[in-house]
């Protein structure tokens, strides 16, 4: 199901019916139906139905549908209640080790087997919540299905102890050791955790950059408003990759003539260190095409 690189993820209530039915339109990349912490307990059984329905209706954008489930037996419940055709990824929270991804992975086989959707595996994205997932992450990384990481920072934060300041300079390392942990094991680079404070843009702005010098690519967001600036920070411009094209061009075009180096139009010395930068911007501009 998975139709390009989605740079934003919008987490809506499962049980909030009429927001879920609006979220596809609401300019994010991918929904997540949130069956987790965003739902009481009481409303876990609406919340399936909600999802369940939403699932199934067909709209005919390119949105991509992921769920987050619970963890652990919940976790499995909630995905046997809602799987359908519509289905674009699950995330799971909370993950500490690879087996918690291994249990989910294992039920998808099962399900795509029964809705004769083997064809059309189920990708999942595990939230590294916790001390335990942090040391866990290279195992984690490369779990069956995973296609992308996700931080979850606001659980993080209290699982270790930390006040985490306007900088954000506490949650480096948990940061970076997602990064080394994505390109370790070949994966889609890591989706940014959602920021709380809805009123402030800038800060949005400032942080999210901080995660795009890092290697992350994408952010999660609770609200339609954080879309824009997510999109304005992730996104290639047309003349990021005009420029791009064009150095590969150069570069490619020195190899040719025996030169593994050349100088650019600024003076700057590029091999093929700083290729690759540029060939990434290309093939980043070829996915979000699916997004269009």
């Amino acid at each position: 199901m998975t139709r390009g690189l989605p740079l934003s993820y919008l987490y809506v209530p499962a049980d909030a019916g009429r927001r879920l039915t609006l979220a596809d339109t609401r300019g994010a990349d991918a929904v997540i139906a949130d069956l987790e912490d965003a739902v009481a307990p009481g409303r876990r059984a609406q919340a399936r139905q909600e999802a369940r329905a939403w699932l199934s209706r067909s709209t005919g954008t390119r949105v991509e549908r992921w769920v987050r489930i619970n963890s652990g037996p919940d976790g499995l419940e909630d995905l046997a209640e809602v799987f359908g055709p519509g289905l674009s990824g699950v995330c799971i929270p909370k993950v500490t080790c690879p087996n918690d991804v291994q249990q989910v992975t294992r039920l998808l086989t099962e399900l795509e087997t029964a809705h004769r959707r083997s064809d059309d595996p189920v990708p999942v994205m595990p939230l590294v919540e916790s001390g335990a997932g942090l040391i866990a992450l290279p195992g984690i990384a490369r779990a069956p299905r995973v296609q992308r990481l996700q931080l979850g920072e606001l659980d993080l934060a209290a699982d270790l102890g930390m006040e985490p300041g306007p900088d954000e300079t506490e949650l480096l390392a948990a940061r970076t050791a997602v990064v080394t942990a994505s390109a370790a094991a070949r994966l889609l680079p890591p989706v940014g955790a959602v920021r709380a404070d809805l009123a402030d843009h800038d800060a949005l702005d400032q942080s999210t950059r901080r995660l795009r010098r890092l290697g992350f690519l994408g952010r999660a967001a609770i609200h339609p408003a954080q879309l824009p600036v997510i999109h304005a920070v992730f996104d290639v411009t047309p003349e990021q990759v005009h420029v791009a094209r064009s150095l590969v061009s150069a570069y490619d075009q020195a190899l040719a003539a025996g030169q593994g180096v050349l100088r650019d139009e600024h003076g700057r010395m590029v091999d093929e260190a700083v290729v690759r930068r540029s060939r990434h911007i290309i093939s980043l501009a070829a996915q979000r095409k699916a997004h269009a």
